[in-house]
């Protein structure tokens, strides 16, 4: 009797099989999909601010967000598309870095230089970051529009990516950069991405200038003599200049 009920017990763990592992693939095909519905819904109001009318960019920033831990309409805040890529803005990536448990601080700042300092969740050194004019000059960095507007938040934003970067780049996952940091940064715009150079443009004859037309010059002016003028101002032209005159009407010799 005990040898039929183990014979019986085998066949049911045989018959049942392993469990099948999670498709994680799937779950996030079901999360994008959802995501979809949320953008939908905000892609038409100003709470979407840069994306707005934009589902499939708010729809891309929604499940980056959700990467990095970011609710929905903190996503849409905390990070720009810049050249067609995703990057978080540099408050954002404080806060994330911050929200696991890593120490950042900023040491003092102005607008020609920038000390920050951060360390690791249980680390006992601190990581230091110096951000200064001369060393943004040397990168090129002065003849950007934000550069001259906001010299401190720029400098704060480098300093910022840089530290973040250096003390919990796991925290990230995979955006590195700052959105200050980022070529084409237009302050919390969704920037457009430069289109391709193609081979047709870049073979394509150059553009030939117009030709410009030749306006026939005006006929001369001349001025009636009075007279009470003497005969040597009874042919003047205007200007000063002495005008041809065909053989057959020059004026009579004095």
């Amino acid at each position: 009797m005990t040898n039929e009920i183990a014979t019986r017990d085998e066949q049911a763990v045989a018959t049942a099989g392993p469990k099948p592992p999670t498709n994680e693939l799937m779950e996030w095909v079901e999360s994008a999909r959802q995501a979809n519905l949320v953008a939908q819904s905000l892609a038409n109001t100003s709470f979407a601010g840069a994306y707005r009318g934009k589902p499939d960019e708010i729809t891309a920033a929604i499940l980056t967000g959700q990467e990095l831990g970011l609710q929905p309409m903190t996503a849409l805040k905390s990070i720009d598309v810049i050249q067609g890529q995703p990057a978080l803005r540099a408050h954002a990536m404080r806060a994330i870095v911050q929200h696991q448990g890593h120490e950042i601080e900023l040491v003092e700042s102005d607008d020609t230089h920038c000390v920050m300092r951060g360390r690791r969740k249980g680390a006992e050194n601190w990581q230091t970051v110096v951000w200064d004019i001369p060393r943004a000059q040397r990168l090129g960095l002065l003849g950007k529009d934000q550069w001259k507007k906001q010299p401190k938040t720029m400098l704060i934003a480098r300093a910022t990516g840089e530290l973040c970067r250096l003390i919990a780049s796991d925290a990230l996952h995979g955006l590195p950069y700052a959105a200050e940091e980022v070529d084409s940064y237009v302050h919390g715009e969704v920037a457009p991405a430069k289109a391709p150079l193609s081979v047709a443009a870049l073979t394509a004859p150059a553009a030939q200038p117009p030709v410009a037309q030749t306006v026939p010059a005006a006929e001369p002016e001349y001025t009636v003599a009075r007279d009470d003028q003497h005969d040597d101002d009874a042919w003047r032209q205007e200007p000063d200049s002495e005008p041809t005159w065909p053989a057959a009407a020059q004026p009579p010799a004095n």
